[in-house]
């Protein structure tokens, strides 16, 4: 441990006063996080000093080593940074998992466009619209646009037209000539809608409606008034609205117990039409890998807003609090939104003076908590957000106040509310599963049941006998305290005889090792599984553990409990959380023990077949399947091809010939 502190303070030592990347690794070399400062020297060193959270602890603990790249700018780190995060992955960082796999709609670019949905954005000049949230809301807008506008739907050109020509949703230009002008014409109001001009969009279709039910064209009118009220359906969620018509993206973020949640809402045309959450753990300064996340976002993100709104760390805490009663009726409210409004254009102009970040006077405090924070090697809000504008090419702002402020608590709020919900489902989850535990032993009569084990037998006509047993401990499954066993003095079908074998195995090592007694021990089966486990353990072993039996119906499905000596059922609530349980610990032991024996089986079967041939032994049995991969591919196999193994011509021909013969029986 000394060694590797010497040379990590010998290195702290010649940090530099500059921008960059900095990249921390383990004992094996491999990098596991990966982060960018303004000050190299302020930030690397911070890692090294002073107390941290539990998460942070995790990551500094396992730093063997560091190397650092030095970066002309804020924005080059903040690019490298995204890179090196995509190219390593390292354990630590923030990983934007979903960045390629948010659905768009696209516009093809060909001679006849069509409108689909794609997950792949390609530089093939075609239009895309998006990201949405999910693919569901993409699919629901394409399938609105398709009524509304006559785009060709089929993926080839047919040889007449279809149906979609005479429902008015084609052009049909597999039969006639449709110019670029009309085209593009369909283009500009696919993009106005999506833009979030749906309300002229929706006036020009109830004009249309009118005028079709005063010329007693009431199928035509009751189309445009089916297409009104889908329009009306998917844009029901707009609630913010502002005085401008800019399209925004905001954000905001929420931490807690070492998890962060960022939040988007998606403005356009100055409405809020959708927003997606993402919640995963971190491990570094929470400011700096929420930039991290940002910055991977844009990455591929071809569809850029004309503004992007990032919460100001050093009011982070804001957005804990209740949100302002004013935006509880929407920030867009006419006398907050005239007056905020002005705020925010005044704001404006500042953010591009200063490179991305709104100012405040009078911020005394704000300026020496921020000056405390970049000793400290802390993200600087204005200096990401100048940075991220930089590379972008659109302003980002990180506003302190009027509405821009409302929008972006809004975002923290959210992103708040969503961490609370995830950790309430999980203590609830907790609750259920340690109530059902304590349920279950009240009606067996114990006085406490922390720990289970189960135990299952799997062969088939006593083939490759084996048997598995699964942990669970307060409901939960231990999966580390698993064990498998294969069987080793039975011979044949023979369930009880295994069964006194493998409990025999497990608690003799109890005994031996020390190691923790189970409550309730649970097997696979009824009275004769129940007498063999419970014969071992009391007279054997000595050893009293209450012992029940897990009885199948004929669907193969938990049916029945059974406990004491002799066994009685034990009646439990099909319904219940108690029974629920039996049902996935009985579930879990046959499927880990099933798992278990097709790998032993299908050893046996290779295993077999290669050693049945006269010259195979062990060793070649290996080298065969490390060359070929399996039986399939021998079976395949030319004679030339075992000559690289040193097998020769004879002995490969005996070797194909007894696949082959085997194949046929």
């Amino acid at each position: 441990m000394a060694d590797y502190m010497d040379n990590i303070r010998s290195k702290l030592a010649l940090l530099p006063d500059l921008p960059g990347c900095y990249l921390m690794k383990n004992d094996e070399g491999t990098i596991i996080y990966v982060g960018k400062a303004k000050i190299l020297k302020n930030r690397v060193r911070s890692y090294f000093t002073g107390s941290h959270n539990g998460k942070t602890q995790r990551l500094v603990a396992d730093i063997r080593d560091f190397e650092y790249i030095v970066t002309g700018s804020n924005m080059e780190a903040l690019i490298l940074e995204c890179n090196l995060i995509k190219l390593h992955m390292p354990r630590y960082n923030v990983q934007l998992k979903d960045d390629k796999t948010f659905p768009y709609l696209k516009i093809t670019n060909e001679r006849h466009p069509r409108l689909e949905v794609t997950r792949r954005v390609l530089k093939d000049k075609a239009k895309y619209f998006g990201p949405y949230p999910n693919a569901y809301a993409a699919h629901q807008t394409k399938k609105l646009l398709d009524r509304m506008y006559p785009l060709r739907k089929c993926n080839a050109m047919p040889k007449e037209v279809c149906l979609y020509y005479h429902m008015g949703q084609c052009l049909a230009p597999c039969e006639k000539e449709v110019a670029k002008s009309e085209y593009d014409e369909i283009t500009q109001s696919i993009a106005a809608f999506l833009g979030g001009g749906h309300e002229a969009v929706k006036k020009d279709l109830q004009q249309k409606m009118q005028e079709a039910a005063e010329e007693l064209y009431f199928e035509r009118a009751k189309e445009l008034r089916d297409q009104i009220m889908h329009i009306d359906a998917l844009m029901e969620k707009q609630n913010i609205n502002t005085a401008d018509t800019k399209d925004r993206d905001v954000f905001g973020y929420a931490v807690d117990k070492g998890w962060m949640c960022v939040q988007i809402l998606y403005m356009r045309q100055g409405k809020m039409i959708q927003r997606h959450a993402s919640s995963f753990p971190f491990y570094g300064e929470a400011y700096s890998d929420f930039m991290s996340y940002v910055t991977q976002y844009y990455s591929d993100n071809p569809a850029l807003p004309q503004e992007i709104l990032l919460p100001d760390v050093l009011r982070l805490e804001d957005a804990a609090s209740v949100l302002p009663p004013e935006t509880a009726e929407g920030p867009g409210s006419a006398g907050a939104e005239e007056s905020s409004g002005q705020g925010a254009a005044s704001a404006d102009e500042d953010a591009e003076a200063d490179g991305g970040a709104e100012e405040a006077a009078g911020e005394s405090a704000a300026a020496a908590e921020a000056a405390r924070s970049a000793a400290a090697g802390v993200v600087d809000p204005a200096g990401a957000a100048a940075a991220l504008q930089q590379w972008l090419g659109v302003k980002v702002l990180v506003p302190r106040r009027g509405l821009k402020t409302k929008m972006v608590r809004m975002a923290c709020e959210n992103s708040r509310v969503a961490l609370d919900e995830k950790f309430r489902l999980i203590e609830r989850d907790e609750e259920r599963t340690s109530g059902a535990a304590a349920g279950l032993a009240g009606s067996l009569g114990l006085e406490r049941l922390s720990r289970i084990e189960a135990f299952d037998n799997s062969n088939i006509q006593g083939a490759n006998p084996v048997s598995a047993m699964v942990v669970f401990i307060d409901g939960k499954p231990a999966k580390k305290e698993y064990r498998k066993y294969k069987v080793r003095t039975v011979q044949g079908p023979d369930d009880y005889e295994t069964m006194r074998e493998v409990i025999r195995r497990r608690y003799e090592r109890v005994l031996k090792e020390n190691l923790p007694q189970p409550d309730l021990i649970v097997v696979d089966g009824g009275r004769g599984q129940i007498s063999a486990a419970v014969d071992i353990l009391e007279n054997e072993l000595g050893l009293f553990i209450p012992v029940c039996g897990l009885v199948k119906d004929v669907k193969h499905k938990t049916a029945q409990l059974l406990v004491g000596d002799p066994p009685e059922p034990v009646r439990l609530a099909r319904d219940s959380e108690e029974f629920y349980l039996l049902q996935r610990i009985q579930d879990e032991v046959h499927r880990f023990a099933i798992t278990f024996h097709r790998e032993q089986r299908g050893k046996s079967m290779v295993t077999s077949r290669l050693d049945a041939i006269p010259g195979i032994g062990e060793k070649r049995r290996k080298l065969l399947l490390k060359h070929f991969g399996s039986l399939k591919k021998i079976r395949e196999a030319s004679v030339e091809d075992f000559r690289p193994l040193s097998i020769g011509d004879k002995l490969a021909r005996q070797i194909l010939d007894a696949l082959k013969d085997e194949e046929t029986v």
